[in-house]
C-alpha cells in the first residue's frame, strides 16, 4: 500500500489526524463565514491552528530515537565490563591447589 517507513512514523500519523480534523473544521467553518459574513478570519484561525500543531509535532525531539542511543550505550557499557572481566579472570595466577586451612589447635 504505502511506504514502510511512513506507516510506522507516528510524526506522520499525527500530522494526517491534525490536518483531517482541520479539513473537517474547515467544511464546518466557511458556511458558516457566508451566513454570519465574519470574514476569513475563522478559516484563517484553523489553518493557523493545523500549522502550529504540525510544527510542534515535527520540531517535537524523538523519543524513541534518544531510547535507543541510551539502550546502545547501556550495551556498550556492559560489554568493556565483561571485557574487563575476562581480562582479570585470565590473569588471576592459576590456583589448581586447595589451600589448606590452619588446623584449631594450633592457636589455642
Amino acid at each position: 500500500m504505502g511506504n514502510k517507513s511512513t506507516e510506522k512514523n507516528p510524526k506522520v500519523s499525527a500530522t494526517s489526524g491534525i490536518w483531517g480534523c482541520a479539513i473537517g473544521m474547515l467544511g464546518v467553518c466557511i458556511p458558516l463565514v457566508a451566513i454570519t459574513d465574519s470574514g476569513i478570519i475563522l478559516p484563517l484561525l484553523v489553518i493557523l491552528g493545523a500549522g502550529g500543531g504540525t510544527a510542534a509535532v515535527w520540531f517535537a525531539p524523538d523519543k524513541r530515537q534518544q531510547e535507543e542511543v541510551s539502550l546502545t550505550q547501556t550495551v556498550k557499557t556492559l560489554e568493556e565490563r565483561v571485557i574487563n572481566l575476562e581480562t582479570i579472570y585470565t590473569s588471576l595466577p592459576d590456583t589448581t591447589k586447595p589451600f589448606s586451612l590452619p588446623k584449631t589447635e594450633d592457636h589455642i
